[in-house]
């Protein structure tokens, strides 16, 4: 049997289906949906905009129906998908939503078009350690239009942060100053920059590409002075500047 309740904006939670908890909070104009909230944390976005919502990430493959739900629970169609990076845990439902909403554009930086195709090369000027995390190999949807920095999504600005991928991308909404970072911080386990490992949560850093390089798009995020912070695993922070920086600089002493 599955039975989903929903509580928006608030409070706790609420749905189960084989055991997994779905979650759906409201702060502004954007909405988190949270899968396993209490066990492994993982993260996609709905912002609203007049026409719709933009969805950033699509989680794992058993989480279509959740994010469905969610958009019938917000009374507002998907009209764009958005992805910070090309990681499982970003993409893992994005051919089942594809399925349901088969007009709606998908957008990924050109960078990581190549890991969303399994090319893991490095180009010359990038750290030349192994690209890290796993990309499904069954995923057949590919991203319509590459992004670079500063290109707009509706209210979304697109910022290249590089690090956990090569081609990981946050974007800002500066209606509020809402920054939906992906895995280029996480606040799940305490807040980290990407490739710091938290122990009590420790795969973002497990999945990180480039340290120094995550470091640098890390200190690139702080001056956006994000009102809200929104990653792929934990909950939003509101004004969450010097929790960023405590992490920033814990990190820049960690590696040097």
């Amino acid at each position: 049997m599955y039975r989903m309740k929903i509580t928006v904006d608030l409070t706790n939670i609420i749905s189960f289906k084989e055991m997994v908890l779905m979650r759906l909070i409201k702060k502004g104009y954007v909405y988190q949906v949270t899968f396993m909230a209490k066990i492994f944390p993982v993260n996609c976005y709905l912002v609203e905009e007049d026409d719709g919502l933009t969805l950033i990430d699509a989680a794992l493959g058993f989480c279509a129906k959740g994010i469905l739900k969610a958009t019938d629970t917000i009374g507002k169609p998907i009209t764009k998908i958005v992805l910070t990076h090309a990681h499982e845990d970003h993409v893992g439902a994005l051919d089942s939503i594809k399925e349901s909403c088969p007009e709606v554009p998908v957008y990924i930086s050109s960078r990581d078009y190549r890991l969303m195709n399994n090319d893991r090369s490095l180009d010359s000027h990038e750290d030349q350690t192994p690209i890290k995390g796993g990309v499904p190999k069954t995923l057949k949807t590919r991203a319509a239009l590459l992004l670079k920095e500063g290109d707009l999504v509706g209210s979304l600005t697109a910022i290249e942060t590089p690090g956990h991928t090569p081609g990981s991308m946050s974007f800002l909404d500066k209606r509020t100053d809402a920054l939906i970072a992906g895995d280029a911080f996480q606040t799940r386990g305490g807040m980290a920059v990407a490739g710091d490992l938290k122990p009590w949560f420790p795969f973002p850093a497990f999945g990180t590409w480039s340290k120094k390089t995550a470091l640098a798009s890390a200190k690139k995020l702080l001056s956006f002075e994000p009102k809200l912070l929104a990653v792929g695993h934990g909950e939003m922070v509101e004004h969450p500047m010097s929790m960023m920086e405590q992490a920033v600089n814990e990190f820049k002493r960690r590696i040097g």
